[in-house]
Order: C-alpha cells, then sequence, then structure tokens
C-alpha cells in the first residue's frame, strides 16, 4: 500500500463498526461521527476514537483531505454516537501547532488500537509520543464539544 492511502480492509470494517453501533454495541474506545455531506447534505457516518487532552476532546484525521475531514470542515457539527448514547457536538479544526502535536503525542497512549492505522499511512514508523507529534502537521486535528441542541433522532 502506498503512503497515504487508505488499506483495503478499511471501508468493509467501517461497515462492521457502523452496524454494530445502530444495534447498539460498541469498541472500545471507537465511537461514531455523523456529520452531514458537504455537496449532498446527506448524513454521513466514520468511526472516530476520540481522546482527551487537558480535559478537551478531539478526534484525529490521519488523511487531512479525506471525505469526513473535509465534511466536518464544511459542516462544522455531527453527532457521536457510542452504542446507543448520541451527543450533538460541534467540531472546530485545532490551528495551534503546540496544542496540535500535543494531541497526537497523546494518540499512541490513550487510543493504542489505533495506532497501527498511522502507521500503514506512513504518518509515522514507531507508535512513539514523540514521534506522533512530529506529524502533527501532516493531519487534521478536531476539537469535539457538546453542542447547544438537541440530538436528531434515528432514521
Amino acid at each position: 500500500m502506498a503512503a497515504g492511502r487508505l488499506p483495503g480492509w478499511l471501508k468493509p470494517m467501517n461497515r462492521v463498526v457502523r452496524g454494530l453501533g445502530r444495534i447498539g454495541l460498541s469498541l472500545g474506545t471507537i465511537h461514531v461521527l455523523t456529520v452531514p455531506g458537504r455537496r449532498s447534505g446527506r448524513p454521513r457516518s466514520t468511526p472516530v476514537s476520540p481522546l482527551v487532552v487537558d480535559g478537551r476532546r478531539y478526534v484525529i484525521a490521519g488523511l487531512p483531505e479525506g471525505d469526513w475531514a473535509r465534511n466536518v470542515r464544511a459542516a462544522r457539527r455531527g453527532v457521536l454516537a457510542k452504542g446507543r448514547r448520541r451527543q450533538a457536538v460541534e467540531l472546530l479544526e485545532v490551528t495551534d501547532t503546540q496544542v496540535r502535536a500535543a494531541v497526537m503525542a497523546a494518540f499512541p497512549v490513550e487510543v493504542p488500537h489505533g495506532v497501527q492505522f498511522f502507521v500503514t499511512l506512513g504518518l509515522v514508523e514507531k507508535p512513539t509520543p514523540a514521534e506522533f507529534a512530529a506529524a502533527a502537521d501532516r493531519v487534521a486535528v478536531f476539537e469535539v464539544r457538546p453542542a447547544d441542541r438537541p440530538v436528531p433522532s434515528r432514521r
């Protein structure tokens, strides 16, 4: 697999994770983030693993120009679900380089099962906090904040 490309197993696995979420099951730290598509406005869902750094919650897009990251930038809002729990959220892209580096440095400790994804993408070689922090300028980091609106009902 070339660096910066998604592994072939990812789309089928994402479908499984989303399906498990729909029936109320969850896997570890994995949540499902649903945001409106930037063109269609239709809900688009992707598994993410939020992590908390200095009391704030974040998600990381390993491919900053991937569809879900571009949808988040356009919508700036969504629903974060884990099992049957759903929360309306606002998503703000983090531009502060120090905060981005701190979030990335925390990732291999807080979300160890997600490390291989970053290795596969060619963003890091070793799962060390220092190497993850050094890759902070090659990913998109979004702060996740509770939204002041109710969660939309499921369709």
